[in-house]
C-alpha cells in the first residue's frame, strides 16, 4: 500500500502523518526545542496499518526533513529512539 506523508508544523510543534478521508491513520509528532532540534515525542499507528511499516515510513520522512534543514533531534519516544538507535545511517541527526 502506498502512503501519502504530510506534515504539518507550527512554531512550537508539528508533526509527519497519514491521513485517510481526513482520518488521521498514523503520525510521529515533535516539539521544536530552539532552532536547531526538535524533540520527537510520540508515534501512533492505527491498528488497521500494523504491520506495514508505517511507523518506519515516518521516522524516514522526519529525519529527511531533519537533515534537510539542519536540525538535531532528541528521540523521548521509544519507538523512535529504538529505531534511530538500531539504524545506524539515521544516528548522524541525534543531538
Amino acid at each position: 500500500m502506498d502512503f501519502k506523508i504530510q506534515q504539518e508544523a507550527s512554531s512550537s510543534k508539528g508533526r509527519f502523518y497519514i491521513e485517510k478521508e481526513g482520518t488521521t491513520l498514523a503520525e510521529m509528532t515533535y516539539s521544536v526545542a530552539g532552532s536547531s532540534k526538535i524533540i520527537i515525542d510520540h508515534t501512533e499507528v492505527d491498528d488497521s496499518l500494523r504491520g506495514e511499516g508505517v511507523g518506519d515510513k515516518l521516522l524516514k520522512a522526519l529525519i529527511e526533513y531533519v537533515r534537510k534543514e539542519n536540525i538535531k533531534v532528541l528521540p523521548l519516544c521509544p519507538f523512535a529512539k529504538a529505531r534511530i538507535e538500531k539504524t545506524e545511517e539515521y544516528q548522524d541527526v541525534l543531538f
